[in-house]
């Protein structure tokens, strides 16, 4: 062989460089699964937060800006359920059991809280409804449930949740049998804490706002403001005698009463008309106190402009 000649190159060599390419490549790989799968168990849970949100998948509530549903003839009834985790020393229960509500309509339902403890704590409440089909149609406008809440040493509260079930469900064939729909929260000691929402800010003078959807639920299928149903006109009934609305027929006890009805009398009759009136009629009562003033604020509201449209009426003629 001459000198100048170039020596055949190692086949060994060129089969180690391959395989070390193909190494690398295995490894690049490997490399990016693994940080796939950190950043999906880093977010899972979230990840499922929104899943279940889009899709109302395991009795997930929906979130909403305001109800623009047509209101539908259909009914259904929402049941609450409340619960506290161990290490929470809250006392969390509904301020009334159930409502009955047309699809669409936009409706208020009452919590009451209380920290049974000295010290304040923060807690978050988990929620969802069930049958688990309903929960893409059970739509939240405003909920303690969307951050986390303080409550104070000793304090107590009352929380709203306003809802409405979307008409939707009537021609769902997986929900259009459903007649009763429970909506359970639990509260657990808040494991974020930072940037809490204080709840003293339900602690607010009653509402007419709420107090006419109130009344639209828990009033509406006995009262109207205009004519007698089941029970008698309540329009201009703030200063009114009681039992005086013509072609009513009253109890003898309310008629004899002498009740004159405002803020006070009001109250006391709601809390329990037959034990303020006995051989009262009315069968129904209204237990939460804050609700009561809620319905009188908007009785109130409505007294004062129906008074106001008579004085204007009777001016013009």
């Amino acid at each position: 062989m001459s000198p100048s000649s170039n020596p055949s190159p190692d086949p060994r060599l060129a089969v180690r460089a391959q395989r070390k390419r193909a190494n690398l490549k295995v490894l690049a790989l490997l490399g990016v699964i693994l940080c796939t799968m950190t950043v999906l168990v880093s977010y899972s849970a979230t990840l499922y937060r929104l899943f279940c949100a889009a899709t109302g998948y395991n009795g997930t509530t929906q979130r909403a800006a305001g109800d623009d549903a047509k209101i539908s003839p259909r009914t259904v009834t929402v049941r609450f359920s409340t619960d506290v985790a161990p290490g929470l020393p809250w006392r969390f229960v509904p301020a009334q059991r159930e409502v009955t509500l047309h699809l669409g309509q936009d409706t208020l339902a009452f919590f009451d809280a209380t920290n049974q403890s000295d010290k304040d704590y923060i807690g978050h409440a988990a929620f969802n409804v069930t049958p688990v089909q309903a929960g893409i149609y059970f739509k939240k406008i405003q909920c303690f449930c969307f951050t986390e809440e303080k409550l104070g040493a000793h304090q107590s509260v009352e929380m709203p949740v306003d809802f409405f079930v979307d008409p939707g469900l009537a021609t769902d064939p997986d929900t259009k049998d459903i007649d009763t729909i429970t909506l359970s929260y639990t509260f657990f000691e808040s494991k974020k804490p930072d940037g809490a929402t204080d709840l003293a800010r339900f602690d607010t003078a009653p509402n007419a706002v709420d107090g006419k959807k109130i009344f639209a639920t828990r009033c509406s299928e006995c009262h109207a403001l205009t004519k007698n149903i089941f029970g008698p006109s309540l329009g201009g009934v703030v200063g009114r005698k009681a039992g005086s609305v013509p072609a009513y027929p009253y109890s003898a006890g309310l008629k004899q009463s002498g009740i004159v009805w405002n803020a006070a009398t009001l109250d006391k009759w709601l809390a329990g008309p037959q034990q303020d009136v006995p051989g009262a009629l009315m069968p129904a009562s209204v237990a939460d106190p804050r609700t009561r003033q809620d319905i009188i604020a908007y009785l109130e509201a409505e007294s004062s402009t129906s008074a106001k449209s008579s004085a204007t009426a009777t001016q013009q003629n």
